[in-house]
């Protein structure tokens, strides 16, 4: 469990930081680069979803972050069961990942509503401020900063409905919690088969080991 904590908080505390940082030194739209047009730096709000989705207005908003306090309370205790027996490693870690990330945007959607002033095109917000925050508990928004524009062009003419337009690859702006949760359940994808084969084997030596303690009792 001490190894999940690590990661958890380790993660926790980059995703705070950057976000502080950001919300109190960028307004609203600003952005600057780091790596050419490749990697930007890009201050964006999310109200809803990660990478940028909405969800069904404020009631859905609401229903979202209490969904996210449910499945970290789930994620954290599973987390608790599994560490007390020997899984693979990797299953700690991805679980780790998903749960640091779904902390990090249960934050900013319980808290920073009432911590800052609202972010606008035009100043940054203040921490704390006099007149009190932009929103209610569980109605923050979630800052996001990573913008990954690695492609851009504009899709061919014959493309129905998108002929023309503008494209963009990889167009969401995200943040290191969004990140933390898509490396965790990609691992976990990917790795299915050897994190929760060692599983499987120990449910088959506990069944080979019991039932030889059946058989010798019987006789």
């Amino acid at each position: 469990m001490k190894k999940s904590l690590l990661i958890v908080s380790l993660i926790l505390i980059a995703d705070q930081v950057s976000k502080f940082w950001i919300k109190t030194n960028m307004s609203l739209g600003q952005e600057f680069k780091v790596l050419g047009d490749w990697f930007i730096i890009h201050f964006t709000e999310n109200p809803g979803m990660a990478f940028g989705l909405e969800f069904a207005g404020e009631y859905g908003k609401l229903a979202l972050s209490i969904f996210r306090i449910i499945a970290i309370i789930g994620i954290f205790y599973y987390l608790w069961l599994i560490t007390r027996k020997k899984v693979h490693t990797g299953l700690l870690v991805s679980l780790s990942l998903i749960l640091a990330g779904a902390m990090g945007n249960m934050i900013d959607s319980a808290f920073y509503g009432m911590l800052f002033s609202s972010s606008n095109y035009f100043e940054v917000a203040r921490f704390l401020p006099d007149e009190g925050g932009y929103a209610t508990f569980l109605h923050g928004k979630v800052v996001d900063m990573l913008y990954f524009p690695i492609i851009q062009g504009y899709y061919p003419s014959w493309v129905p409905w998108l002929g023309g337009n503008d494209f963009v690859f990889f167009r969401p702006v995200f943040n290191l919690a969004d990140s933390s949760i898509t490396t965790g359940v990609l691992l976990m994808i990917i790795f299915q088969k050897k994190f929760f084969h060692h599983e499987e084997l120990k449910s088959e030596e506990t069944k080979d080991v019991s039932e030889k303690i059946t058989e010798e009792a019987a006789q």
